[in-house]
Formats: C-alpha cells, structure tokens, sequence
C-alpha cells in the first residue's frame, strides 16, 4: 500500500459482511492451465490497466467505522504486494511438479488474505504439471462478489484466441419445463393446486433451513469428520473433465435441467464413494448445498452492466442454497442409476417452486436490520456475527457443497497465451468436502477439494467418473422421456 486516499465507496453489501467475518470467510480460486509456460513479462501493465480498472472494491479495503457500519475504502495498490511467483527446485519430473502444485494450491487455499490491502492475489506458477505448461491462480475473496461477478471479472481479462475482436460466447440454458401459452380459468385451476403446495412446500423448507443451521446435523460419515474448525484443517484439490455433449444428452433424455444432470451424478459418486469406504455409511443421512445463482440468468453481462445502480444483473453475492438430501444406495439404484438424476430434478424443482429461499434470505437481513441505526459497534457486530453464524451452521451442519458455473464455447488466451482449461475452488467452508464445476470448450471441469488427510482423493475422483459413465449409459439405453 502506497498511501491512503480519503475516497469513502459504499457500504460493504450484508452477504459481503456474513462472508468476511471472524465466523466465516471464504475465498474463491481461480486456476487458468496455460497451453504453454507462461510469460509474466506483461503481468503488472495488465493488472493496472484491465484488472483493477474492473471494480473499485479491487482497489479498496474493507474499513469499519465508529458505529461497526463497513465500507470499502479506496486505497492506492502496490501491485507488488499482490503477485506471487513461487520457486521450486529446477529439473524435477512434471509428477514432481504437480505435487508441489497440489501441496501449493492447499498452502494459499488456507492462508487468510491481509486486511491491509484489497482482498486479492494472483500467483503464476512457472513449472509443468500433468495438466498445463503452466497455471495462474486468481485468489479473491468471497466478499468480494459471487462465483459469477468474479467469474465475469475473469473473463473480461481473456479474448478469444480465434478472434479477440469478438465476444465469448456461451452454452445455451433452454428450459425443458411446459409452456404457460395458454390462459383464463384454466390457467387459474392448473396453478391453485401448484400455489396451494407451494405454500406447503415453502413452510416444510423454510423450518428445515432454520433446523439445519441450528438443530439438526448430518450424520458423521467418509466425508464428513463432523469436528470443530474442519475449515481450519489442510484440503486437497483433484479435478477430473467430462464431456459436455453427454451432459446434454442425459438432460435432453430425461427432460431435466443441467443442473439435475450434475447433482444426481455428484451424489451418486458420493454415495459410491461412502460405501466403498465403509459400508455402513451407506444408509448415512448426508445432505449436499446445491447452490442456486439467483439471477437465473443464461450468461455473463458486461461489468459496465453489473456496476450500473438498478441493474437486474448487480455485481455482488447473489445466491442461495438448496439443501438436496443424498439418496441412499441399494442395489436396485446401481442397475437404475438415472434415480439419482431423477431424485436431484425432484428435490431441486420443489425447493426453487417455494419461497424459502427468499423467506431465509429475508431472515438474514432482518437479524442485521433488528440493532437498528443507533446500536453501540458491540453490538452491531454481536448481530453480525449472528447472521454468519447462521450460514456458518449450515454448512457445517450438512456433508457437501455444490456449485457450477458457466464457460465460454471458444477457447480463451491471456495476453495472447492459449488457455487449455480453467476450474475455481471455494477455500473456507467448514466441510469436508466441496464439488465446484464450469464447462469450457466443450468439456466440464469438476474440481473436488477434500478434507485432507480424512479423505482418499483418487478414490471419491473415480466414483464421480464411475457415476457418470453408469448414469450416461443408462440414458442411452433408457427411452426418452416424454413429460417433463
């Protein structure tokens, strides 16, 4: 940091506070595999004239004032402070390498960022691995933004490699849900039984979301050692690629959504993986948060867009989470494995048909909301640190995390250097393990970050490839479905 400048930015955002609080904090990495070793000549140009330019809270600090309200302050950036280039020994084998990239995405992934300066690094790993030539890692803390205004973030530092004249597109996200063409009375006696079990459905979610936080746990299981501080503990990061054309097919056989597709197929993998490791764990109650982006939109908007005041695609944390409980595993689901997508498609659609998710977010805000303007800074972060308890306990209190984001079609270059893939990883959450997925040319990259020393990672990365390769069979095989 080169000297403080006075410029006040505006409030950090509720989610940003839950976020970054001593209960909780999260931090999201990025990680582009290069084509080719990379060239860092170009890093700090691109970083004062592209990166920071982004968003002001790139270049600011998250500041407390005398009545515990925070907000971002502008600060002027030494770069310097913010990049990484590590140094391993010369002449070593690319397993070599890659294990010392692995032992180094776990090392930044638990270490905090410094309050003293903007909320971000990036590290550039010169050395070979089984993947890449070379990786950069964007490390950004949550408060920050979400998975998608990071993510767009990222991509406004890429141009396609065909065409840096032309913009990145992206996969399509058609519905395969019914019409609402038609209308009248019988529009009207469709939707009353729907309207009626929604409200049913909203109540039953809503008190299980305030169980979960507080009452009601997960049981101990393979992947979930249930102590204290688990988000403390060292984590290890393996990835695996699957085709996203077979993805499609699934979706498009049984009339479900991508996100069906994913999370039955996670689940699965996860449920395969419990088993294997002890049978017993087989009937374990085990709980994945599938996370819901709640723009529900179909690609990234420009950052002018998601900085604009009443955009409906704002910059920031904007998500939610659908708790989706993991079918048991019997031996009727192993020769009937497109149950698990089923039970997803289920599961998910009821919960997003509810309005729990807005009834929890509501809660949130009305627990910040009820220290009123005036309350002492004790106890305004007291009710602060109530709301990231909140969220801290359900994530705690369940096994798994699951979120995925959209990539672009075209191949990608950085400062004209190929990108041959990319994935992202959440580090902080008090879990034993998380599943963070984006497509990219065709393929979707799943990465799987473990509890390490608790979990085998190679063996729960073939469960997951295991159930889709069962579960992309038994869609080939199965008639297509005919009613959504």
């Amino acid at each position: 940091m080169e000297g403080e400048e006075e410029e006040i930015l505006e409030p950090v955002s509720p989610s940003a506070q839950y976020l970054k609080s001593s209960t909780l904090s999260l931090t999201i990495l990025g990680v582009l595999e290069t084509e080719f070793p990379v060239d860092d000549s170009m890093t700090m140009p691109l970083l004062k004239n592209v990166f920071l330019p982004i968003n002001p809270r790139f270049s600011s600090i998250m500041v407390t004032e005398k009545k515990g309200v925070k907000k971002w302050k502008k600060v002027e950036v030494n770069l310097k402070d913010h990049v990484n280039v590590p140094t391993f020994p010369n002449d070593m084998s690319t397993e070599y390498y890659d294990q010392c990239f692995t032992d180094y995405l776990s090392k930044i992934a638990m270490e905090e960022l410094p309050l003293n300066r903007p909320l971000w690094e990036i590290h550039i790993i010169k050395y070979p691995t089984e993947n890449a030539a070379g990786n950069v890692v964007f490390k950004l803390h949550h408060s920050l933004g979400d998975g998608y205004s990071l993510m767009g973030a990222l991509l406004s530092c890429l141009q396609r490699l065909d065409d840096p004249s032309l913009p990145l597109t992206f996969p399509s996200r058609q519905s395969n849900g019914e019409s609402n063409n038609s209308g009248g009375n019988g529009l009207f006696l469709r939707r009353a039984p729907r309207f009626l079990k929604g409200l049913v459905n909203t109540a039953c979610d809503f008190g299980w979301a305030l169980l979960k936080s507080s009452l009601v746990k997960d049981d101990k299981s393979p992947i979930r050692s249930g102590g204290d501080g688990v988000e403390f503990r060292p984590v290890v990061t393996i990835t695996t690629a699957v085709d996203l054309d077979q993805i499609k097919m699934i979706k498009s056989r049984l009339k479900v959504t991508i996100n069906d597709v994913i999370t039955g197929i996670i689940t699965l993998g996860t449920r395969l993986y419990m088993q294997k490791t002890s049978e017993e764990s087989g009937t374990a109650k085990s709980t994945a948060l599938v996370l819901l982006n709640t723009r529900a939109v179909g690609g990234y908007k420009s950052l002018d867009e998601m900085i604009k005041p009443g955009s409906e695609m704002l910059w920031g944390n904007r998500f939610a989470f659908l708790q989706c409980p993991i079918p048991k595993l019997t031996a009727h689901d192993l020769q009937n494995p497109l149950g698990f997508v089923r039970k997803a498609h289920r599961t998910i659609k009821r919960q997003r048909n509810s309005a729990a998710v807005l009834l929890t977010g509501q809660l949130l805000n009305l627990i910040r909301k009820i220290r009123g303007p005036e309350v002492k800074k004790s106890s305004c972060m007291f009710m602060e640190q109530a709301t990231a308890r909140y969220i801290h306990g359900t994530l705690k209190n369940t096994s798994m995390a699951i979120s995925n984001l959209i990539g672009p079609v075209e191949k990608m270059a950085l400062d004209n250097q190929p990108i041959k893939g990319l994935y992202f990883v959440v580090a902080g959450p008090p879990q034993s393990v998380s599943v963070t997925m984006i497509s990219y040319v065709g393929k979707l990259r799943i990465a799987m970050t473990m509890e390490k020393g608790f979990m085998d990672p190679n063996k729960f990365k073939s469960c997951i490839e295991y159930a889709f390769e069962i579960i992309s069979k038994a869609a080939l095989q199965s008639p297509p479905t005919t009613k959504p």
